[in-house]
């Protein structure tokens, strides 16, 4: 599998940016380890989902290209493909719900996507998109649960790790477990000694119950501010991934999202989406010292004209 990173990583050489990896001395000094953030805040779209959806799309035949892909996304996935579709000429729709950030919403159709809205509570965004692909034969570009996307996360980590040499443990969030599994699978190959944990909101922890009883679990309406992780349950790929080469799991509260949150904004002056600092909010629960910790902050689409809602209970 790390193979496949690797050949991700040079399809990916000179279109996504090599994220910067930021560190703080308060920051250390508050978790009493070396602390490592890898800001796909920065990256193209705002986040991580730009490296596997490129690196799917631009391997697609010239007869795939041409008939266009569609996607299902609360917004970081479809931002991607959209982007990824401006960039090559392809036709992309993408099957939103309507309750998904105005901000993400917003991006899809200035990237030239086409909008396909549902209800979460009601219809299922898998049946709309199989319906639309049986209609015009479009390529689905899966959210996560595809090799060629794994393997386009998992350059994040690759990239991580040849900048900062050995880390002690590596944060990671999760949703469906692309980029967890992704990012597993290239730092135990880099760093077999590194212990990677997964973080997730504790309203949206269908991938810790997983992991923790080894039987793949799914949540109705998972439901935390952190929208770009509430998906139902784990892939059928990221769930033996994650088993295999991730070490544990941390769950979080909303509070402790919206903290973490406030400290990026406010001490270390990055903007990050509720998903973005999950994994920072992780920390609290690593007990380790004097250690070596990377930290992937994955997305920074935040709706800012909402942003003093999120902040309000903190700043009180």
């Amino acid at each position: 599998m790390y193979e496949k990173i690797v050949e991700a990583a040079h399809r990916l050489d000179g279109i996504a940016h090599k994220t910067p990896v930021l560190t703080s001395t308060l920051l250390n000094e508050r978790t009493g380890n070396h602390m490592f953030l890898k800001c796909e805040n920065f990256q193209r779209m705002g986040a991580f989902k730009f490296r596997g959806a490129y690196h799917t799309i631009s391997s697609l035949s010239q007869e795939a290209r041409r008939k266009g892909v569609i996607a299902y996304s609360s917004g970081n996935h479809a931002m991607a493909t959209a982007l990824t579709c401006k960039l090559l000429d392809i036709p992309a729709t993408v099957v939103m719900p309507e309750d998904a950030p105005r901000v993400k919403t917003d991006a899809v159709q200035d990237y030239g996507a086409t909008i396909i809205r549902y209800n979460r509570k009601t219809e299922s965004r898998e049946e709309i998109a199989q319906d639309l692909i049986h209609t015009f034969d479009y390529t689905l570009i899966p959210p996560f649960d595809a090799i060629s996307i794994i393997a386009g996360q998992g350059t994040v980590a690759k990239e991580l790790i040849e900048e900062t040499g050995e880390l002690d443990y590596l944060l990671v969030p999760c949703g469906g477990g692309g980029l967890i599994s992704g990012c597993a699978v290239a730092a135990k190959h880099l760093l077999p000694e590194c212990k990677v944990i997964g973080a997730e909101p504790a309203l949206s922890d269908d991938a810790a119950k997983s992991f923790k009883t080894g039987t793949l679990q799914t949540l109705k309406t998972p439901h935390s501010i952190a929208d770009g992780l509430n998906t139902p349950s784990l892939g059928k790929i990221t769930f033996p991934l994650i088993m295999e080469h991730v070490d544990d799991f941390i769950t979080v509260s909303e509070e402790e999202i919206k903290s973490a949150m406030y400290f990026l904004w406010t001490r270390l002056k990055v903007v990050v989406e509720p998903s973005g600092a999950v994994a920072l909010a992780a920390y609290r629960q690593l007990s380790a010292k004097g250690k070596k910790v990377g930290v992937v902050l994955s997305g920074g689409n935040v709706d800012v004209r909402k942003a003093s809602d999120l902040f309000k209970d903190i700043m009180d």
